[in-house]
């Protein structure tokens, strides 16, 4: 790490998992193209490649569709000061959506739920942010004041952009600039989407889940470039996160490296920028307590 990289508060990292299979299997990790994540990773894993990048806090983010593991999660940030929040799941087509987030608040760490997260990538309708009961049950996520994280790929993001903008109520963060189809004809039209989603006020997003996208290994910063300069004119940089994506991240680098890369990314920043990029956006957002 340089003395550029993260603000005087440090580093949030925004976006990580952490998983026991035996508690909660992860049908989504294939053994063969996947060895690299094919294993348990928990909090004493992260905590000290964390912490030696300058990390001070994080934001744990769920894997799986389920409740239970948002519970157990939350009981993770309870335990340990590194943890700032949790980005849980609920049935977004319950019709109980405020009563189960009593619940999750209600539980042990609960004043750490900060947002909740529905793999959207794996839905098969293409209308599905458009439903009328998923949009009442994102309603009432923004309602409660929490963050509604969209997990989103390229061809989705038009269906987010249009949800953000009929929704001004509700926060919304993108998890990885949308997964944008890197070295292909489509990146085109993710920059226009990109942009589109950003018009709407109520959107920040994060750098986070790049590598993977990559088309080529090994990847360079050079590949990286165009993604982040073009997130950086549309949202600013103050309306942009930092996020590790660990340990997904792991198939294709290493958490210092990473955060090398994009300390090399945002070099032309100024210091009150990097400080909000690296740490003001997300404790704002997620309404995190100060370390």
């Amino acid at each position: 790490m340089t003395d550029e990289a993260p603000g005087a508060g440090g580093i949030v990292d925004a976006h990580h998992h952490l998983w026991v299979r035996a508690r909660h299997p992860q049908p989504w990790i294939d053994p063969v193209t996947m060895a690299a994540i094919d294993a348990d990773f928990e909090l004493a894993d992260l905590a000290p490649l964390a912490r030696s990048a300058g990390v001070t806090a994080t934001v744990v983010v769920q894997s799986i569709a389920s409740a239970r593991e948002t519970v157990d999660l939350l009981r993770v940030a309870a335990d340990d000061v590194l943890v700032g929040g949790v980005v849980g799941w609920v049935d977004l087509t319950a019709d109980d959506v405020p009563d189960r987030l009593d619940r999750l608040r209600a539980a042990p760490g609960g004043r750490h739920l900060v947002g909740i997260r529905h793999l959207v990538q794996s839905e098969t309708d293409p209308a599905y942010l458009d439903r009328p009961d998923v949009r009442r049950g994102i309603a009432a996520v923004g309602a409660a004041g929490l963050v509604f994280d969209l997990l989103v790929r390229q061809h989705q993001l038009p269906m987010a952009a249009r949800l953000a903008h009929d929704l001004p109520d509700v926060r919304f963060v993108l998890d990885h600039l949308g997964k944008p189809a890197l070295g292909t004809p489509e990146f085109d039209n993710w920059k226009r989407d990109l942009r589109v989603l950003a018009e709407a006020p109520n959107t920040t997003a994060k750098v986070s889940g790049l590598t993977t996208e990559v088309p080529r290994s090994p990847w360079t910063v050079a590949d990286l470039r165009p993604p982040v300069d073009h997130a950086l004119d549309v949202f600013g940089p103050r309306r942009l996160m930092f996020g590790s994506d660990w340990p997904v991240s792991l198939l294709a680098t290493s958490y210092a490296r990473w955060v090398a890369a994009v300390t090399e990314l945002l070099g032309d920043l100024d210091p009150t920028d990097r400080a909000a990029f690296w740490a003001g956006t997300a404790r704002r957002c997620y309404r995190l307590a100060a370390s």
